[in-house]
């Protein structure tokens, strides 16, 4: 049962609150002073207070620094727009004006409470993630890995600029959101930016935004993606890949902590933590003129360098587990494990895609496999040095699915090939159609 007390002087009111409360299934308790509730223990002991604004003594102010993390609801009859501004900027959760409803009072007490406990469930949660995964998931007993592990730990409770470095597929958005999650800035707003999937055209009116009419089709005013990054974190992938005019503005945004949007004569103010990936190598394009030197030592404040999966035999059996767990899931799957042999080929296997290649091959194997386990074969990994299904590797899911479909078409049905594939056979008609994939039969 919660706990509410409620300080207010005059009495006829503090009891009528004290009965409406219990009434309500709330263990409620009164008190005539700030000096008064701290005689029976500390605020900290109640699940919420409700407390007078004026009160003798102490004002009900100083209740919100006193009450540490629980939540404090201000009463007053003083009913203005100051004071509410000024309850709600010093920590209160909500204000109430007196004369007030019964069932205002309630509902106010009640959405105080749930949102309180949602806050204890979600630190609770918080707590044991942080134990079993120090740094937010991220897989790898390997030394090379602590090390990243470890730095990572060092530097995300910082403001720090972080440059990650790294092969694709190595993981460097995972990285990028441990140091988002680990920070101070963690309530705020992680906007992960792919620079080399926008075409450079249109690359600085996403970062910077723009203003109505400041080019062909800018019919309303727009915010860029640094803009909406403002109290967090701001992840730029490839960022190798900035044209040279967006460098200069990012530049100039790092700076001076303030952003133009296109078209516009006035600044904004931002307040981004940046972290920034690539796998270039930027000293060299510095040499090469193709990335500005001065952007470059802004960026290369501290840097994380992800070893490659080939580097990190130790943590295959324990990634490829885990990502066969998440395909399961994801693919609506019973539960499935690895044939001995089939982890001995992802054990011998250099992994050129990294991470990711690996999650791909495991979901690809999840589809194909008939049981509860993933074989060789499933796998589809050269072994021996037979590079025979190298091609497959380097396939899409939607390029294997149709390629699939095409060689076994002829000697499965429609059922067969739905199950196979670990899709409804629904599922399988609106593929063909959407893709034009039609039976020969029904093309001819």
């Amino acid at each position: 049962m919660a706990s509410v007390l409620i300080i207010e002087d005059e009495k006829v009111i503090r009891e009528a609150i004290v009965r409406l409360l219990v009434k309500a299934g709330l263990h409620a308790q009164g008190a005539e002073s700030v000096e008064a509730a701290l005689r029976d223990g500390p605020l900290g002991n109640h699940d919420l207070v409700l407390a007078d604004l004026r009160l003798p003594g102490r004002d009900g102010m100083d209740i919100i620094d006193l009450a540490g993390d629980t939540p404090v609801i201000i009463m007053t009859s003083y009913a203005s727009v100051r004071s509410a501004v000024d309850a709600m900027r010093r920590g209160a959760v909500d204000y109430i004006a007196k004369p007030f409803d019964n069932d205002e009072l309630r509902l106010t007490v009640e959405r105080a409470l749930r949102e309180y406990a949602m806050r204890r469930q979600n630190a609770a949660l918080r707590a044991q993630i942080d134990e079993a995964y120090p740094v937010h998931g991220i897989i790898g007993h390997c030394q090379p890995m602590q090390k990243v592990l470890q730095r990572i730990q060092r530097v995300a409770p910082t403001d720090t600029t972080v440059l990650i470095l790294g092969e694709s597929g190595t993981g460097k958005e995972l990285v990028a959101r441990a140091l988002h999650e680990e920070s101070p800035r963690r309530g705020g707003p992680l906007i992960a930016v792919n620079c080399a999937a926008i075409p450079e055209s249109l690359i600085e009116a996403e970062l910077f935004g723009h203003e109505k009419g400041a080019f062909t089709g800018a019919d309303a005013p727009r915010k860029g993606l640094i803009e909406a990054a403002s109290g967090g974190t701001l992840f730029l992938d490839e960022i190798a890949e900035l044209p040279g005019s967006a460098q200069a503005r990012l530049l100039r945004a790092l700076q001076e902590s303030e952003i133009r949007r296109v078209g516009a004569d006035q600044g904004r103010r931002v307040d981004i933590r940046l972290v920034a990936a690539t796998n270039r190598d930027l000293g060299a394009l510095v040499e090469q003129e193709g990335f500005r030197s001065d952007l470059y030592f802004r960026i290369n404040v501290m840097e994380i360098e992800l070893p490659a999966l080939r580097e990190r035999m130790d943590d295959l059996p324990e990634l490829a587990q885990f990502m066969l767990e998440k395909s399961c899931r994801r693919l609506n799957r019973p539960s499935m494990t690895l044939t001995n042999d089939a982890m001995e080929a992802i054990q011998h296997y250099p992994w050129p895609g990294n991470v990711r290649e690996l999650e791909n091959i495991i979901e690809r194997a999840v589809i194909l496999s008939d049981d509860n386990e993933v074989s060789v074969e499933t796998l589809a990994l050269p072994v021996n040095g037979n590079r025979a299904s190298a091609r497959s590797l380097s396939l899409s899911l939607e390029e294997y699915f149709q390629e699939f479909v095409r060689a076994h078409e002829g000697e499965l049905t429609e059922t067969e090939l739905a199950r196979r594939l670990g899709i409804s056979r629904k599922a399988l008609w609106e593929r063909r159609q959407r893709t034009g994939l039609l039976r020969k039969t029904q093309a001819g």
